[in-house]
């Protein structure tokens, strides 16, 4: 099966949580720290991702897990099994979302959060949770999606913490809102 851009884009943006969860089951000792992480993402909108992610810690390993969920939340849960089952399937933590699929969603979001959708806003504090989770310019990058939230657009400013992939990113989602603000 070829994994598509989109599918290679969720495992990548996902990429710390399909890991920390996929270790945890190797090492239960992790268990309380990847809790509160997912305790965060239930509390803002990820609520059946967290069910069947909890499934799979205590112990379920069914593909009937993927049934009740939606067609992002299959591909995390999805890459989980599979990691649990052949590590070397698993996402690798170094490599980076790609920018130019990740920017127009996420600058879309932006947008309608600014503009007072609630479900925009759960949703980029999902996602934010767990780009701060993977670590490195991704937290960095999830750091700032507040600000931008609440108008900012000056790329200086929203990159004084990121490298340059964080950089990039930023940018391209700037291009996009100002592409968004025009019309």
């Amino acid at each position: 099966m070829q994994i598509t851009d989109k599918e290679d884009q969720i495992l990548q943006t996902h990429a710390g949580l399909i890991l920390s969860v996929v270790q945890c089951t190797q090492n239960p000792e992790t268990r309380a720290q990847l809790d509160i992480a997912l305790q965060r993402s239930a509390k803002n909108g990820w609520e059946t991702l967290v069910a069947a992610v909890t499934k799979i810690l205590n112990g379920s390993r069914e593909t009937s897990l993927l049934n009740s969920l939606d067609d992002e939340d299959k591909i995390i849960v999805g890459a989980i099994l599979k990691g649990i089952q052949d590590p070397s399937t698993l996402p690798k933590p170094d490599e980076q979302a790609n920018a130019s699929m990740a920017a127009p969603m996420l600058a879309k979001l932006i947008s309608e959060a600014s503009r007072g959708d609630h479900n925009a806003v759960i949703m980029l504090g999902g996602m934010a949770d767990q780009m701060n989770a993977a670590g490195g310019d991704m937290a960095s990058v999830g750091a700032v999606l507040k600000t931008m939230i609440d108008g900012e657009r000056d790329v200086d400013k929203l990159c004084t913490r990121v490298g340059q992939q964080g950089e990039s990113l930023i940018t391209a989602i700037l291009d996009e809102l100002s592409k968004l603000d025009i019309h």
